[in-house]
């Protein structure tokens, strides 16, 4: 059984994961819970690029960039291949753009609620 929540299937009943399974999952969080990584993400989700087109779209510095993209890589997140001089990076992993809309729109009614209820505050305040 399936069941669609903000328009992505998933498993309607969730079984126990194994400790190698949530170890994974944890890792997979922790290497998404980087700012950076995640404008990286963003820059490839239109097709891949260069280490030197990623710097200048994000105006970061290379070597951070490079850390960042080697980091994603091992993490099976991004692939990558030799055209000439370059490496291009491509996302190896579509379904994490579908995780960043869960957790986006999450954040977002999040924020609207937060906002709404200052609002309400200040109104009763006068």
């Amino acid at each position: 059984m399936v069941e669609y929540v903000k328009g992505i299937a998933l498993p309607k009943k969730h079984l126990p994961l194994s400790d190698k399974m949530l170890e994974l999952v944890a890792h997979r969080f922790r290497i998404m819970g980087d700012a950076t990584r995640l404008r990286i993400l963003q820059s490839l989700e239109s097709g891949g690029k260069s280490v030197n087109q990623i710097t200048q779209l994000l105006t970061a510095n290379q070597p951070n960039i490079s850390k960042h993209l080697q980091a994603l890589h091992h993490a099976g997140l991004l692939s990558r291949q030799r055209e000439g001089n370059s490496i291009i990076y491509s996302v190896a992993d579509p379904t994490i753009f579908k995780l960043c809309n869960l957790v986006c729109h999450s954040a977002s009614e999040t924020l609207l609620a937060n906002y709404s209820e200052l609002l309400e505050q200040k109104q009763k305040r006068g």
